[in-house]
């Protein structure tokens, strides 16, 4: 399965937020049943990799090479395992939003 490029805008409706559009690549990845989905910002070097159950998480300074990989593994979950959990600065996504939380 390849990547498709998608244009993405920021939901906060910050002014950083509506001044920051990425070009970035996605990649859904319907066989796996621990990974969702995928996105890459060439620019950036971030990849965000969508939990079925647990979430997003942002990894920084990924190789664009890592993300087309990724794209193309056979099990999506051994290649997370292998190539990218515990090599990249990881974090759980920011704009997330948890349940009771106020917005100020």
């Amino acid at each position: 399965m390849g990547a498709q490029r998608i244009r993405l805008g920021a939901r906060d409706g910050t002014a950083e937020s509506t001044r920051r559009w990425a070009d970035m690549r996605a990649c859904r990845l319907k066989t796996s049943s621990m990974i969702e989905r995928v996105t890459f910002d060439d620019d950036a070097g971030v990849l965000s990799v969508s939990f079925r159950q647990t979430g997003k998480y942002v990894y920084y300074g990924v190789p664009a090479a890592i993300f087309e990989a990724f794209c193309k593994a056979t099990s999506a979950g051994a290649f997370f395992n292998d190539q990218i959990k515990g090599r990249f600065q990881c974090c759980r996504d920011p704009e997330r939003r948890r349940l009771g939380q106020t917005l100020d």
